[in-house]
């Protein structure tokens, strides 16, 4: 009853209107983010009762994205309750939103154990916030822009397109030339992620834009609509020695893609403090919160 297959290319349209189900605001239930990291988490996709389900690993390791569709979940969840009783491992869900929560405790009660997934948080931002950077807890950011600014009064945004779409691959790369990428499964795997995100640009319908200075390309992001009301950015980088790279790529890049929605998410921290502090310091208007849950039966 569940068949599950790789994820192909040919899926984004099927896929996206059951990821897009209630409005899901977390990246998990995005095909881009599916596509882009299928191969690092050898993701699988099924159709069953008008819902989806995502598989993850291999093996023992096996899990899944709560299922996104219309209707009953719990033929699904018996499904795979089942599937897993055959197979002898126990039934593991790896995101699981708030509203996911008390579905599973509404059915199941007291049969699922839930961790909360601090890590995988996704970072909400007022739009508008994002694109303005008023207020005094965001004066740190205008600042580094006013450095940028003095810095590189020749600088320049432009959105990326077919025509440029080459040299921005070839700034990533350098990117992670110099960030070690090779030396850093992490930044590796992020780097497969990123080439694949170039690679079917045209075809995932991806929004870009990018920094120059002096003609160089400096910085840049892509993103698209989440749901209605909340865009995704999926990558940014900018080279850490060029300061106030980073804030004007995010800044620009906001003005110029999301003036029709409410929200910006700008995906996870990975549990990196780094990232972590800086996606803080953009003061959140709120955090999708995740959990897993694992079958006790």
């Amino acid at each position: 009853m569940l068949d599950f297959t790789p994820i192909t290319l040919a899926d984004r349209e099927t896929m996206s209107a059951l990821l897009q189900k209630g409005h899901r605001g977390a990246l998990e239930y995005n095909f881009t983010s599916n596509f882009i990291w299928r191969n690092i988490y050898h993701l699988h996709k099924a159709q069953m009762d008008g819902f989806l389900v995502v598989r993850a690993g291999e093996g023992a390791d096996i899990s899944y994205i709560f299922p996104s569709g219309d209707g009953d979940v719990k033929p699904i969840i018996d499904a795979l309750i089942a599937r897993h009783k055959q197979l002898g491992t126990p039934l593991l869900f790896n995101t699981v939103l708030n509203q996911d929560k008390e579905t599973l405790e509404a059915l199941y009660p007291g049969q699922f154990e839930f961790t909360s997934l601090r890590d995988a948080y996704d970072y909400v931002y007022s739009a508008e916030s994002l694109r303005t950077l008023t207020g005094k807890k965001l004066a740190a950011k205008r600042n580094h822009i006013n450095r940028f600014v003095e810095n590189n009064p020749d600088w320049a945004y432009e959105p990326i397109t077919l025509d440029n779409l080459a040299d921005v691959r070839e700034m990533s790369r350098e990117w992670c030339r110099i960030a070690g990428c090779r030396d850093n499964e992490e930044l590796y795997d992020e780097s497969c992620a990123v080439e694949q995100a170039f690679k079917n640009y045209e075809a995932l319908g991806l929004e870009g834009g990018l920094i120059r200075m002096d003609g160089r390309i400096v910085a840049f992001a892509m993103g698209e609509p989440l749901n209605e009301e909340t865009y995704v950015v999926h990558i940014e980088k900018a080279f850490y020695d060029i300061q106030g790279a980073y804030q004007i790529i995010n800044r620009e890049f906001a003005r110029h893609r999301t003036e029709n929605f409410v929200y910006i998410n700008r995906e996870d921290d990975t549990g990196d403090e780094g990232l972590r502090k800086a996606k803080l310091s953009y003061n959140p208007a709120f955090l999708v919160e995740k959990s897993s849950a694992r079958w006790k039966g």
